[in-house]
């Protein structure tokens, strides 16, 4: 019993190795055999806002006036936010300011420190 990958294209568990690519007899795709990833271990890539990839813990600056949705708050521009976590939705950023606590931000209104 071998552990050849399923087939991308259709899910067939019928896959074979024919040199240095696998086949799918249901569905006659070929896919070489470097290229199997597995698709949980894909992350998403977070840019600021110039272009910067963003990690887990990283230190960013808001780069624009932020306005913060149900009160009168506004955290200024140049505002340093330390350890951010980057998350899934259009808010890609989970961070604690000080002063204002837990928010989430947009990646394109900050820049890495």
């Amino acid at each position: 019993m071998s552990n050849l990958p399923p087939c991308p294209q259709c899910g067939s568990t019928f896959t074979y190795e024919d040199g240095i690519l696998f086949m799918c007899p249901e569905c006659a795709y070929e896919w070489p055999q470097n290229s199997v990833e597995d698709s949980t271990e894909k992350q998403r890539i977070v840019r600021d806002a110039h272009g910067n990839v963003l990690a887990d813990g990283d230190a960013v600056t808001l780069v624009k006036d932020l306005k913060v949705k149900g009160s009168s708050l506004v955290i200024k521009v140049g505002t340093k936010v330390k350890s951010i976590r980057i998350i899934e939705g259009d808010h890609d950023i989970d961070c604690k300011i000080d002063g204002v606590g837990a928010m989430q931000l947009k990646s394109e209104f900050v820049k890495k420190a």
